[in-house]
């Protein structure tokens, strides 16, 4: 009884912890465009955000000290505890980074909330958008690009297929973009992506369907969203006029996929198996603002699009090797 005591104190204490930590932060809460409550609404998201996560991995260690105290052996009980005591602050630490992630991002973006004119008028058809496609990102349906790279699982190859399909999504109809990866010769993600483009020709991504693969059956669907469900909203993939130092949202779905990019350049140089490109790449930091490990160096050519997909930290790279047409 006295251990059982003990272990609530400290979960108390860990949750006292991570309230002070977030209340330290919080100060600038009181700044900016508010909501009743005092804080801007972009800030409520991410806080809302954050206690359900807290909510989560509180679950997650009862779960564990569950488990736990089934187990028969004393010192293996003991060490399971701890375990669990462990991840959950390892947990904690982590929605609070991520918390503090969410503000920042929000700010930088100068949000009151995030909510983007989805008006389907403001949208293009798939006939004149492959007509008057983007420089950086063309979705002319029919072209197919390859690309390789080598990674500590083997050659990586992708074939990005840009389909005749379209599927309608919030009143925008959208062009299907069949993205297949390879690794040593296996499938092992299948994923269609939904874009369109808007009459100012930037193009939006409207969501994904992306099924993984184990030895040819599926086993995940991690990372799936579409615009309008459960909340998910769509973000900017490519801008007809990109500018350097722009921070933008490529995709909003809370806790599920909340990816971001800043453009880096509008002179990139860089070489690939398909061509040299001196001064002309437009080059993105493409993060995920909630996960700091997450972030791609991505260089796109006018005429070609995406061209290469450089990981800082690792170098490991994506080339684009063949472009080809049906």
């Amino acid at each position: 009884m006295k251990k059982n005591i003990q272990n609530i104190r400290l979960t108390k204490w860990a949750g006292i912890t991570l309230v002070v930590i977030i209340l330290a932060h919080g100060i600038a809460l009181a700044g900016g465009n508010k909501n009743g409550n005092g804080q801007p609404p972009s800030h409520k998201v991410a806080l809302l955000a954050l206690k359900s996560e807290k909510a989560s991995a509180r679950a997650d260690y009862r779960l564990a000290l569950a488990k736990a105290h089934n187990l028969t052996e004393r010192q293996e009980r003991k060490q399971a505890k701890h375990q669990a005591f462990d991840d959950f602050w390892v947990e904690l630490d982590a929605v609070r980074a991520r918390y503090v992630a969410r503000i920042d991002l929000a700010d930088s973006l100068g949000e009151r909330r995030y909510d983007p004119d989805l008006s389907p008028d403001n949208f293009m058809s798939p006939a004149e958008i492959a007509a008057n496609p983007n420089p950086y990102w063309p979705l002319v349906p029919g072209t197919i690009f390859l690309y390789e790279g080598d990674t500590d699982e083997g050659l990586e190859t992708v074939r990005v297929h840009v389909t005749h399909e379209t599927r309608e999504i919030e009143g925008v109809e959208c062009i299907v973009v069949r993205d297949t990866v390879e690794v040593d010769g296996e499938v092992v993600e299948d994923t269609r992506d939904w874009y369109a483009q808007d009459k100012n020709g930037n193009v939006w991504y409207f969501g994904e369907l992306s099924v993984e693969l184990e030895n040819g059956e599926i086993f995940a669907l991690t990372g799936s969203w579409e615009t309008g469900v459960d909340g998910a909203l769509p973000g900017i993939i490519m801008f007809a006029n990109p500018q350097i130092g722009q921070i933008y949202r490529q995709e909003f779905y809370l806790l599920e996929a909340e990816d971001a990019a800043e453009i880096l350049s509008l002179t990139a140089s860089t070489s690939v198996p398909y061509g040299t490109y001196n001064g002309i790449c437009l080059q993105t930091a493409e993060f995920l603002p909630t996960d700091p490990d997450v972030l791609e160096h991505k260089f796109y050519a006018p005429g070609i699009g995406f061209v290469l997909e450089v990981n800082p930290d690792s170098g490991e790279r994506v080339e684009l090797v063949d472009i080809q047409t049906e």
